[in-house]
Order: structure tokens, then sequence, then C-alpha cells
């Protein structure tokens, strides 16, 4: 571990902020490209967060690269969604795909304790409780970095290159100018831990006919995700804008969804319930700079029809390591906005557009039973299963992927100037 003070700045190849999943995946990707790494996470490692902890087939993947999927997968696995409302239920299988077939589910204290804790076996100089602020930015670069230890004092750390990776709020972010664009859907959520017998179920479960105590639909779904260790994660999301805010007490519908479903999965009471707000689809600007990028939730890498985020965190942070070693490093101002939209944007308008019109009232209740019902239903949702897993891939060829690559070409262009990492 190397000694820092406050008058003797370190000197670091590269210093990630948060150690999360898209952090912890970026330090880890760093020490195996030779960067002398320093990560450092405000919290604890394996600090909690709102989070449905479901691992799609994608995130699976990613961390099959980092050497680290069979360690999830042995404590669980899922074969896909099933989804229910409007008097009907759909089974979506995870489809064959580049990423496989298999799903899983770990709490995030333990996810993100387990790879914060490889990038340090690894070789990531990790600080935990320290919180890194005040980014001395020349010429577009940040030269300097303060470390605040929770017990010790301040020091100075003089880094080459910074990965933003600070969470929904980045409070760093914020210090680099980073900007949340609320006009655009954001998601609100609760979620909690709740003992089940069907703790073991292979399956994710969404409600997406959602009703608050009053019997309205409210704009969002619930969830059911077994962990396969006595509990299932139990909560709910509600998508929101500035001109259609969602009027909902987060905590009080998912104790109302909780004594909904508690005869179904003989439920034990709600524990650890947290909430939170969460930025989607790349609606937040100023996210790189002449040295740093900002990657995960900072960078509102989120699905916005389902509240997804680990997979695209995962992606972020190798990308992000990638890019330093080209010539794109000596532009990242530019070209990391532009590699996100070039891989993202189509997909994240398309499904900002979809998410937008369930913020109408009317909507839900009238596509809700064409959905579920029938064999419009059998047909359609394991389409939409997999769109909102992110299964598409740029190589696919069949028609659901030509047609959901045509509808994002239609929804760039007809929502050009959309911030959109701008």
């Amino acid at each position: 571990m190397t000694a820092m003070t406050h008058a003797s700045p370190a000197f670091f190849d590269l210093v990630v902020i948060g150690a999360g999943p898209a952090g912890s995946a970026a330090a880890i990707h760093g020490v195996a490209a030779g960067y002398q790494v320093l990560l450092v996470e405000s919290g604890a490692l394996g600090r909690d967060k709102t989070c449905g902890d479901g691992l799609t087939p994608r995130a699976i993947s990613e961390l099959r690269k980092l050497g680290l999927a069979d360690v999830v997968t042995e404590r669980y696995t899922n074969r896909g969604l099933k989804l229910h409302g409007y008097g009907g239920s759909v089974t979506a299988p995870w489809p064959e795909s580049a990423y496989g077939t298999v799903g899983s589910a770990m709490p995030r204290t333990l996810f993100d304790e387990h790879l914060a804790r490889t990038a340090q076996q690894r070789g990531a100089d990790v600080r935990a409780l320290s919180t890194a602020h005040a980014p001395v930015v020349t010429r577009g670069r940040i030269t300097e970095l303060t470390v605040q230890p929770a017990d010790g004092e301040a020091y100075t750390v003089r880094p080459k290159w910074v990965i933003v990776a600070d969470g929904v709020r980045s409070p760093v972010g914020k210090e680099l100018g980073r900007r949340w664009h609320r006009e655009e859907v954001y998601g609100i959520a609760a979620r909690s831990y709740v003992s089940s017998p069907f703790h073991a179920e292979p399956w994710m479960h969404s409600h997406v006919e959602l009703r608050g105590e009053d019997g309205a639909i409210q704009p969002g779904y619930g969830w059911i995700f077994p962990l396969g260790d006595g509990t299932v994660n139990l909560g709910c999301g509600a998508l929101s804008t500035n001109a259609r805010p969602a009027k909902v007490n987060t905590k009080k519908l998912l104790d109302h969804y909780a004594d909904l479903c508690r005869p179904d999965w003989q439920l034990g009471m709600p524990e650890r319930v947290t909430s939170a707000l969460l930025p989607m689809g790349g609606a937040v600007s100023q996210v790189a700079g002449g040295n740093w990028m900002l990657i995960g939730d900072a960078a509102a890498g989120v699905n916005p029809l389902n509240g997804e985020g680990i997979d695209y965190g995962l992606e972020m942070a190798e990308w992000a390591i990638d890019m330093l070693a080209t010539d794109a490093a000596a532009e990242l101002r530019r070209a990391w906005p532009e590699l996100l939209r070039e891989r993202y944007g189509e997909a994240f308008l398309l499904a900002r557009t979809a998410a937008r019109l369930l913020t109408y009232p009317q909507f839900l209740p009238t596509v809700g039973p064409l959905a579920l019902r029938g064999p419009i239903g059998a047909r359609l949702m394991p389409a939409a299963a997999r769109l909102m897993a992110n299964l598409i891939t740029d190589d696919d060829r069949d028609l659901l992927a030509r047609m959901w690559r045509a509808a994002g070409h239609c929804a760039s262009a007809v929502r050009r100037d959309t911030p959109l990492w701008s």
C-alpha cells in the first residue's frame, strides 16, 4: 500500500472513484492493462444500494470476462422472466444469444464487495471509507484529487487518468459539471429483502400491473427476484418526468405490493427497505474531460424500461479502459460520449420514448390487457422481455432485432435534440 500524506502527493496511473460494479470492474480491467490503480470508496466495501439485484445473461457475460461468473452462478441461477398482470401471465425464458442463457441474482452488498475484493487481490490499492473530492482541473484535465478518510488526515493524489463511478448522485461528477436532465424519464424505486420458501424459484417475476392502495395503476412495475439464500428481493419502481411526476410514496407502495404477493409467496415482512431516484437512458451531460470519464449510474447507464444498469456499468468499465490504450485517449471529452452514443444511443432513445408513454395514465390500462392475455401476449411479451433484458446484439439479424434497430433509427431522427451524453 502506497504511503500517502497531504504534504506528499501520490501518483497513480488510474484513480477510480466508487467501488460499485462499474468502478470495481474498471479497477480490475485497469490492473490487467498494467496500470497502477487507486480505487476509492466513500462507504464500506459492499455498501448497500437500492437495486433489484438481478443479473441478466448480458451481465453474466461481462462477469465471465472478469473470471467472476462462476462465483456468482454457483450460488443461484435463473432461467428468465415471468411477467404478470391484467389477468394474464407470460413466461419468457432467456433467449439463445451471444450472451448465453444463464442469469442470476446476488444481494448488492455481497456482489459489490466481491468485485472490490477481487480488484484488491489483483493489485489495486483499495481505500474504503474514504471520500474523493475537490478535483483540481487544469485545461480540462484533473491534476489533483483530495481523498478524505473517515478517520484520518486528508491527502492528495495526482492521477494520469480518472474514472468516476460514484453512483446516481455522482458528487464528483457534479464538481466536474455533470448535469442530470430530469425533463427526460427517470426512475423512483424502493427495495426490500423478504423471507420466502420460494427463494430458489428459477424465474425473476415482474408484475407490470402495479396498483396503489387506492386501486390506481402506477406508471411502473413491481418485482420479486429470488436470491437462493432464503430471501427474495422485492421492490417496486415508477417512472417519472418533471412534466408528469409520479405521485407515489414508493415505500408505502412497496408495503402494499408485499401484502398483495404475500399469500402466493408466503412472504415474511419486508426488511432493509431503501429507496432512491435513478437517472436513466444517458440523460446526463458533461460525462468526460481531458483525462476523465463518467461510467455506470453516474453516466445514467440504465435501461429506462426496466431500471437495469449492472450490465451497462460492467461494459462501460471495459470500454473505458480499452479507450485509454487508443488514440482516442487524447480526445476523451469528445470520444467518450461519442462511443456511448454509438453503442447505446438509438436503443436508449427508443427505450426512453417507450418509457415516456408509461407515464401517461391512459396508456397501461389500454395496452396491458392486450400484452398479457392470450396468443398476442404469448408472442409479444417474450420479445419484450428480450428487449428489456438488453439481449439484442449488433450481430443479430432476426426480425425482432431488425425492427428494434429500425425503430431506434426513427427515434434518433425524431428526437435529435434530446439530451444524450451531450
